[in-house]
């Protein structure tokens, strides 16, 4: 046996590393499960009684109105921008993208109000029907629906965008030449080839939508993430939000597995080796100005109005002197927490994706899949679970900082293992060998050849989870140190209060911090997982 195969055949310490890093990770699902059944058979009785039917109705229908909405209008909006061409096309593309810059309660704030009672939106109302006329409140389904789809559309044309963008043209050429119309063959044969990225972006829209906390609490809209945190923060009653965890997770593992079946039934291969993409046909006048008016009222009503109120706002408070005293300790704390989570992130997330990349056995998989629960933990049930886990069995942390960096690590790593994954797996595995049979150690060769190649797609991943941890808002309420607000924080609880001029300059800094990752995914190639 050579030097090279001992030292590879000896014990190598990253499995272990792994298995610990998975297992923590896991602990919040696993003892979600765990508190859930325990509790005792009459908190059961008494949500299924009360309230578990009204929050199954309202989470289901929200999320299946916001599906169906932002399913039409992604689908449209990349219809028009990769089938039409007409002058402002290239500006269209990349500001589609921007409303995901603007976080889900940021929008909801600004919502509450444009439609309060007697606010512009009611008024603009009034005199284009009659001074009777009244728009439903932002306390409502239909409040929530129209946050959530303005909030999220982007992700269903951002997929159908690039599966456009590759469509090959002969299916459709076939289509026309077996008789069917532009309708038919719209129906027939564009969307159900394209059927892999609608069930895509509609499992992150749907996902996103069930696992949301701040625009739901905002807007009071009664959702099970709501609830959750209802249960914990006024009734203290650790048992029922843990049984109102437990089955939004099996909500959302349910959908995951639909997701997964439906992508299977939805694989086709191209049987030929060149692809004929279709060029954009030129519009005329009338389609051009219809295409820009439709594109311009959902930017408007998505990113436009929100960044101009957010703006006016934060001038007003600056003019008025009305700035929070400690908004410059906020950006410290959000920046520096971030900052801290992200990196950690990188440094854990590491020895996972290479492991699964380079060493794939069923155990190292095992490990990658037990840090990816926490896509299936939305903010207030990993809050719950590391509230009760610290409170219980290391009290001295609770109320610091740690607890808090481990909630963010739960629940915003994965997003960060999928760029690093896949920043490893374009690395020629050859060129590691290489180095280690110059003699080089594992832990070297990762340094100074594989680190150099994919540090791309870990700072990425960094970006990413900075930003995402950034925003971040029900974890924060629940496991900050006394006194330790950050600006998703400040935003809420003065967005609360109404006090709109308060919680706009943390909301517009949040914003402008974000639009350059929103434009990030506009760069990043996405195809369909």
């Amino acid at each position: 046996m050579t030097a090279i195969s001992r030292r590879q055949a000896g014990f190598s310490p990253l499995p272990l590393f792994a298995f610990s890093i998975a297992t923590i990770l896991a602990l919040p699902l696993l003892y979600v499960t765990y508190s859930a059944f325990s509790a005792k058979g009459e908190v059961w009785g008494r949500l299924w009684a009360t309230r578990i039917p009204e929050l199954l109705f309202n989470t289901i229908t929200l999320a299946i109105g916001v599906g169906i909405t932002t399913l039409v209008l992604g689908v449209a909006l990349a219809w028009f921008v990769t089938r039409y061409e007409f002058p402002g096309k290239r500006i269209w593309e990349w500001a589609l993208v921007l409303p995901l810059a603007i976080p889900s309660y940021v929008l909801a704030y600004i919502y509450t109000y444009l439609l309060e009672t007697g606010g512009s939106l009611e008024q603009s109302w009034q005199w284009l029907i009659g001074s009777d006329a009244q728009i439903f409140s932002p306390y409502s389904y239909g409040g929530a629906w129209l946050v959530m789809t303005l909030n999220t559309f982007p992700y269903v044309y951002l997929l159908s965008r690039a599966s456009l963008q590759n469509f090959n043209l002969s299916f459709e050429e076939a289509a026309h030449a077996s008789g069917a119309t532009r309708w038919q063959t719209i129906y027939r044969v564009s969307l159900p080839l394209i059927r892999p990225s609608l069930v895509a972006g509609l499992f992150l829209v749907t996902l996103y939508v069930v696992s949301d906390f701040g625009a739901v609490s905002l807007l009071r809209f009664q959702t099970f993430t709501y609830a959750i945190y209802q249960q914990m923060t006024g009734r203290y009653d650790y048992g029922a939000a843990s049984i109102l965890s437990l089955l939004l997770v099996l909500f959302a593992f349910l959908f995951l597995i639909a997701e997964r079946w439906f992508r299977q039934q939805s694989r086709f291969f191209q049987t030929g080796g060149h692809i004929r993409t279709r060029a954009a046909t030129p519009c005329g006048t009338l389609h051009a100005l219809g295409i820009t008016a439709f594109m311009s009222c959902i930017f408007a009503a998505a990113f436009g109005v929100p960044v101009l109120l957010l703006m006016q706002w934060t001038w007003d408070a600056w003019v008025d002197g009305n700035m929070a005293s400690g908004f410059l300790s906020h950006i410290w704390n959000s920046t520096m927490l971030s900052g801290m989570a992200a990196t950690i992130a990188v440094v854990i997330g590491t020895p996972l994706a290479y492991l699964a990349c380079r060493k794939p056995t069923r155990f190292n998989l095992l490990y990658l899949q037990g840090a990816y629960t926490g896509y299936v933990l939305p903010g207030p049930v990993a809050a719950l679970a590391l509230l009760t886990l610290f409170t219980q069995h290391l009290p001295f942390l609770y109320g610091t900082a740690v607890i808090l960096l481990l909630a963010y690590l739960v629940h915003f790593l994965p997003a960060g293992l999928q760029a690093m994954e896949s920043a490893i797996q374009q690395v020629n595995p050859n060129i590691e060998e290489a180095s280690r049979s110059l003699g080089r150690k594992a832990l070297n060769t990762f340094r100074y050849v594989t680190f150099p190649l994919v540090r791309g797609g870990f700072t990425v991943a960094w970006i990413l989870m900075f930003l995402q941890a950034m925003k971040e808002l029900p974890a924060t309420l629940l496991l900050r140190p006394v006194g330790f607000d950050t600006l998703a924080v400040r935003i809420w609880l003065e967005a609360s209060e109404e006090l709109y001029q308060l919680a706009a300059p943390p909301a517009l800094l949040i914003v402008m911090i974000s639009i350059p990752v929103a434009l990030l995914l506009m760069k990043k190639n996405w195809q369909t997982p």
